[in-house]
């Protein structure tokens, strides 16, 4: 039953913020995942494939309801498939202490930069 409901909070909290804030769903998930006792590497990636499925159901919702423009999203697509192949290939490498702090960092920087705009 534990499970279960870590499963119907973490779909939620991930699926809300994905719908919200694009892919910053990963943001929540990944530290869910590690409470649930998955390796950060292993939290990272996993949170990658949830947040892939939500961001396209996201992104047919906007698109059907005229809030997404594939044309102005096309020209970022080449080169963030690009970082998407160097960052699935980084992750192995990068010891699980060392990316729970640039993730840290990630998330501490994101956070500033919006409470000062």
């Amino acid at each position: 039953m534990k499970q279960k409901t870590h499963f119907i909070v973490t779909g939620a909290v991930a699926g809300l913020l994905n719908g919200l804030f694009g892919a910053g769903g990963g943001v929540a998930v990944v530290p869910l995942l590690e409470h649930a006792g998955i390796e950060a590497r292993k939290s990272h990636a996993t949170s990658i494939a949830i947040i892939a499925a939500l961001s396209v159901v996201s992104a047919a919702f906007y698109l059907f309801n005229g809030k997404f423009d594939f044309w102005q999203a096309l020209p970022y697509l080449p080169f963030g498939l690009v970082g998407a192949v160097v960052g699935a290939k980084l992750l192995p490498k990068i010891p699980n202490k060392l990316l729970k702090r640039i993730f840290g960092g990630v998330m501490i920087l994101s956070a500033i930069r919006l409470l000062l705009r």
